[in-house]
């Protein structure tokens, strides 16, 4: 029975292995369109691209970003400046888009530009906390999305967003995990719509990477910064080791799950891309195949368990 169950799940691996191989032909016409290229997965996904024959339309939020891409790529990348939190930003690129790709629509857009900060216990956050992250991570991909959406109808192609294993299960307060179960709300609901049109809408769940995201200066200073403005009762509430209690876990935790290895969730975006047959949701990093997701799908209570044992400082107990 078991070399049976066993052989089942080997075929099927199999079986994927080669319905996933062929790729969409005639790259060097197709325009890809990727937001967040300064740094992390958006640059190493535009250089890869670029090298694979797409004709990539690099978004950045800063000139440098723009400068050292142009540096590294060839003359077929196009680098531009994009604030996703500004109607105007996203309204001119996507006007130089349909200028540059004309008749044959856009191939692929990737809404990869997050931030993760500020980002704490939702106690320690104000109303214009979660806004300044859902302008970005949320609202920042349904612009970009729905000001090329015409284009990539044309082309019958593809809407990649990258969302998070924090889309699927909260670890953390604030702002990030809301914005990326938004962005799997807004991926799932737009795959339902635009698939009459032959357009695929693909999302991206990572695990932990080494990024900007989870930097764990950033992350430091952030946490610090809450910490430092909360009232004193509300200090009271947490105790007075909680602090370091927090920094401690971003230090030792977060370091020693983060994946160096960013080209692990490159190629799934690529994949995404350029595959003939891609997935619908592609989950890159071992934990976020082997923890977060099958936590994710566990019963509440032994999700809640495992995560305050384990993930989240525990607050001081209630006298």
């Amino acid at each position: 029975m078991y070399l049976y169950l066993l052989g089942l799940v080997v075929f099927y691996y199999l079986y994927r292995w080669f319905r996933e191989l062929p790729r969409v032909p005639d790259m060097g016409s197709k325009y890809v369109y990727v937001t967040g290229c300064d740094t992390g997965f958006g640059n190493l996904l535009a250089r890869h691209l670029d090298k694979m024959g797409f004709r990539v339309i690099a978004s950045c939020f800063s000139e440098k970003g723009e400068e050292d891409l142009r540096k590294s790529c060839s003359n077929n990348l196009i680098t531009t400046h994009l604030d996703v939190r500004s109607k105007d930003s996203v309204a001119k690129v996507a006007a130089m888009i349909k200028d540059k790709v004309g008749e044959r629509g856009l191939w692929a857009v990737v809404n990869n530009a997050g931030v993760s900060v500020p980002s704490g216990q939702c106690d320690w956050l104000t109303i214009d906390d979660y806004k300044s992250m859902l302008d970005v991570n949320l609202l920042g991909v349904i612009a970009v999305t729905l000001s090329v959406l015409p284009l990539i109808k044309k082309a019958r192609g593809r809407v990649v967003n990258v969302a998070s294993v924090f889309g699927r299960i909260s670890v953390t307060g604030g702002p990030y995990p809301v914005s990326k179960y938004g962005v799997e709300a807004f991926n799932d609901s737009l795959r339902l719509n635009m698939a009459p049109f032959g357009v695929k809408v693909l999302c991206i769940e990572p695990g932990f990477f080494k990024t900007n995201v989870t930097d764990t200066n950033i992350l430091t200073k952030n946490v610090t910064m809450l910490w430092d403005r909360l009232p004193q009762d509300t200090k009271d509430d947490y105790g007075s080791e909680y602090l370091q209690k927090a920094i401690d876990v971003i230090k030792v935790k977060v370091t020693k799950i983060s994946d160096g290895d960013l080209m692990k969730v490159v190629n799934c975006m690529a994949h995404a891309i350029s595959a003939v047959r891609p997935r619908t949701r592609y989950s890159p990093g071992w934990d976020a195949k082997l923890f977060w997701l099958p936590l994710s799908y566990m019963p509440t209570c032994v999700s809640d368990y495992i995560m305050t044992k384990q993930a989240i400082p525990i607050a001081k107990p209630l006298q």
